[in-house]
């Protein structure tokens, strides 16, 4: 062997066998979607938050319901904000269908639980919406090494087989096929790292922002028994 002769990686891919390859292709794409839905939802998610927190203050600030509805129509992105849109347009419906001044305390009550069940079904629906893509992060952290770690065993299998053939063990004949096989193992850290990371760190968000969606719907909720929902006389 020359001892000046150094590892070409890219040819040693390129020449690796049926299955190896087949793994490194599998591994390189799984990576390419893992880095798409990372900067997708990274900037979905800022977007989210930083909206979410835009609707918060004007909600606060805001005296009347119509005006914080026209800003939430202003932020499609706040999951905050569309939860209170579901709220506001049930609240208005049941306002309408019975006058607060005329309503029995069962209808009162009943239109008080219809408010409440719009609330929940839009932040279940924006939960979904904030956690797509992200079980792709998931099983490609869980997955990748175990694939690369499958490619290196092939291709290990493949090295010794074909060193058994020439009948020559030494360092020359195993470290080519061997250093080809473990790529495998590399490329495979390399897809699963990112997308662990980011999928600790998106669901992270995404659960912060769960607990916006439901401490709001419950002040919400509280002010509607306050100041809508009354006795009746």
């Amino acid at each position: 062997m020359n001892t000046g002769e150094s590892l070409n990686y890219i040819q040693m891919v390129t020449h690796s066998g049926v299955v190896v390859t087949a793994v490194l292709l599998l591994l390189v794409l799984s990576s390419l979607g893992s880095w798409t839905i990372i900067f997708r939802k990274a900037l979905h998610l800022r977007r989210a938050r930083e909206q979410s927190a835009q609707f918060l203050e004007t909600f606060w600030r805001s005296k009347r319901l119509d005006q914080i509805y026209s800003t939430a129509e202003k932020l499609p992105l706040s999951p905050v904000a569309q939860v209170f849109r579901a709220g506001y347009v049930e609240l208005s419906k049941v306002s309408q269908a019975q006058p607060t001044q005329e309503a029995s305390m069962h209808e009162q009550l009943g239109g008080f639980e219809n408010v409440e069940r719009a609330l929940g079904r839009a932040a279940n629906a924006e939960l979904t919406t904030l956690e797509a893509s992200i079980p792709f992060l998931g099983t490609t952290a869980a997955a990748a090494p175990f694939v690369g770690l499958f490619g290196t065993v092939w291709g290990i299998m493949g090295a010794f087989r074909d060193i058994y053939q020439v009948g020559n063990a030494n360092l020359a004949t195993v470290a080519r096929p061997i250093s080809e096989a473990l790529i495998a193992t590399a490329v495979g850290l390399f897809a699963a790292v990112p997308a662990l990371v980011a999928y600790n760190a998106f669901n992270t968000n995404i659960r912060v922002l769960e607990n916006e969606m439901r401490n709001f719907s419950a002040d919400f909720l509280n002010i509607i028994k306050r100041h809508i929902f009354k006795k009746a006389a």
